[in-house]
Order: structure tokens, then C-alpha cells, then sequence
């Protein structure tokens, strides 16, 4: 567990990573691979998985719920690696803990796989293949649009696809057929480029990379995340002053031993130790936030302004 004394230098604490269940431990990955001086605290909410059914105002109260728990472990950064909460939730979680006294920067999944998605197609057609509530926010549109207008988007909600990987493997055809199903529309629009818009979807990218062509570009988010929060920690002074390897700790709200067997696939990482919380509703974890709001420090810089490529 990662043990942060309550003066500790901002540099030295975690950063907070979250997601409804074992996906977001892909985007873990990333950043373990990328920043191994950094600490990391990684809540999964499996009690309330899955996220991608719910609706838009439920998925931002979790997320608000999730986000104060994180502060009290004094996080200095906020990863989202859930595409459907970041759609439905990122605005919201930013505006929270910009109200913190450190002023915490949360970044989500959509933006960075948008964006690299437009730096990869070739012919200008980018499928994305996400979870309904992912789909229903627009959000990968939004940010495809951003990053060029010109790139048309093909979008295929995937209901069943996270809860079948979460069940776990080996996968048997119900699997390989779901998959089929949800691929045939990108195959019809001539996509060259998909995102994979749900952190579940790398486990099964090999069989997707078969069914969609050789010639066609996966976009994983986790990769592309990293580096922005690389970038958004140097632009606000607070990385890792460690030489040595960071430590990583691992939150669930449903049963850990359940999470800690299935979640060692995803992060091809042990897990170690895995402590069961219950989320507190309604109460923050910085008192005074709700009666003030920071001005920005000096030199601060949004996710959004952190380029990703």
C-alpha cells in the first residue's frame, strides 16, 4: 500500500487511477512502463461494474464519489481510464479538483485515443467501438472533430463485449462470435484506423487485428495517456523526485480476491495486496472546497492543453 505522510512534498505523492473494474489496469500498464519513479493508487468500483449501461448523471456522481476517495489518498494527479465515466464525468471531476489547494489536474482516455486516431488514418475514415454510454455522449466525435472535422467517424456500441473479458478467460466462440458482430459495420465503412473506446477492449485486440485486417491501425488509449500525463507532470513541476522504482497499491469496492485474480492478466504485473473500501456519498475530502474556488496556479496547464502527439 502506498503510505503518503499528510505534509508530504506534492511531488511525492500518487497519482490516482480509476475505472469500473480490471480495464483500466491496461491504461495502469502504460503508465507503470512509463513513469516506474512514480507511485500509483488504482481504485476499481467492481461492485458497481459495469459503467457502460448507466446513465449520464449516475456515472458522474460515482465519479465524484470515486474522486473524493482518491483525495484522501492524497493524490496529485487523477487518471480516468474508463472511457464511459470520462464521458460522462470529466468536465465535472475537473471543476472538483481544481477546488483542492493543490489544484488536482484529472485526464481522461477519449481525448488522447481521439487525437492519435487523426495522426494514424491514412484515408480519413476512424471507427471507434465503445461501450453505449460512451457511444450515446458523442465524446470520441467531439474529439475527433477537434483534432480534424474533415475525418469521418463510424461508432459501434458494444454492450456485451467488457462484461464478457470480465468474466475472464479462456475466451470460447460466444466471444469470438460478439466480437464478429461488432466489427462487421467498421469492416463495411472501410475504417483503416479503430480506437479500442473501452480500456477492456486491448485483451482481446489480437482477435480484432484478425477479423478487421492486417492493414488496419488499433488505437489502445493507454499509451498515448501516459505521455500526456508525462507532459502535464513536467508543466506543473510535480514529478517523482525518486531514483529508484515507485511502489503501486490497488482499491476495489467489490471482492478483492475476485479483482486480484483477473486483474494480474490485465497489468502483467503482480498485484500484491488489494484492500476492499466502501465509497463515503456526499462528503469532501478537502472541507473548505465547496466555499472557494482556486484561481489557477501560475503555469498551470489543462490536459487539454498538453499536446499528445
Amino acid at each position: 500500500m502506498v503510505v503518503v505522510a499528510a505534509q508530504a512534498h506534492p511531488r511525492d505523492r500518487p497519482i490516482a487511477v480509476f475505472d469500473s473494474g480490471v480495464g483500466g489496469l491496461t491504461v495502469l500498464h502504460e503508465l507503470l512502463v512509463r513513469l516506474p519513479t512514480e507511485n500509483f493508487v488504482y481504485l476499481a468500483d467492481t461492485e458497481r461494474f459495469p459503467y457502460g449501461a448507466r446513465p449520464r448523471e449516475e456515472l458522474e456522481r460515482f465519479s465524484l464519489e470515486i474522486g473524493e476517495e482518491l483525495l484522501r489518498h492524497r493524490a496529485k494527479l487523477l487518471v480516468v481510464a474508463c472511457n464511459s465515466a470520462t464521458a460522462a464525468a470529466l468536465p465535472a471531476l475537473q471543476a472538483r479538483m481544481m477546488q483542492t489547494t493543490l489544484g488536482v489536474d484529472v485526464i481522461g482516455v477519449v481525448h488522447p485515443g481521439g487525437v492519435h486516431a487523426v495522426a494514424a488514418t491514412r484515408n480519413g475514415r476512424v471507427g471507434v467501438l465503445a461501450t453505449p454510454a460512451t457511444v450515446a455522449s458523442g465524446a470520441y466525435l467531439e474529439a475527433v472533430a477537434a483534432a480534424d472535422p474533415h475525418v469521418a467517424v463510424t461508432q459501434v456500441a458494444c454492450p456485451e463485449l467488457a462484461p464478457l473479458i470480465e468474466e475472464g478467460f479462456p475466451y470460447d466462440a460466444r466471444v469470438v462470435e460478439t466480437v464478429r458482430t461488432y466489427v462487421a459495420p467498421l469492416r463495411e465503412a472501410g475504417v483503416d484506423t479503430v480506437v479500442l473506446g473501452c480500456t477492456h477492449y486491448p485483451l482481446v485486440r489480437p482477435m480484432l487485428q484478425r477479423m478487421l485486417g492486417p492493414d488496419v491501425t488499433i488505437i489502445a488509449s493507454g499509451a498515448p495517456l501516459a505521455r500526456q500525463v508525462s507532459h502535464v507532470l513536467g508543466a506543473r513541476g510535480l514529478a517523482s523526485r525518486r531514483t529508484e522504482e515507485g511502489e503501486y497499491s490497488f482499491l476495489c469496492t467489490g471482492e478483492p480476491e475476485s479483482f486480484r485474480a483477473l486483474g494480474t492478466r490485465f497489468l502483467q504485473m503482480p498485484l500484491g495486496t488489494v484492500a476492499r473500501i466502501r465509497l463515503d456519498p456526499g462528503v469532501p475530502a478537502d472541507p473548505g472546497a465547496a466555499r472557494r474556488r482556486e484561481a489557477p496556479r501560475a503555469g498551470a496547464v489543462r490536459p487539454s492543453e498538453v499536446p499528445t502527439r
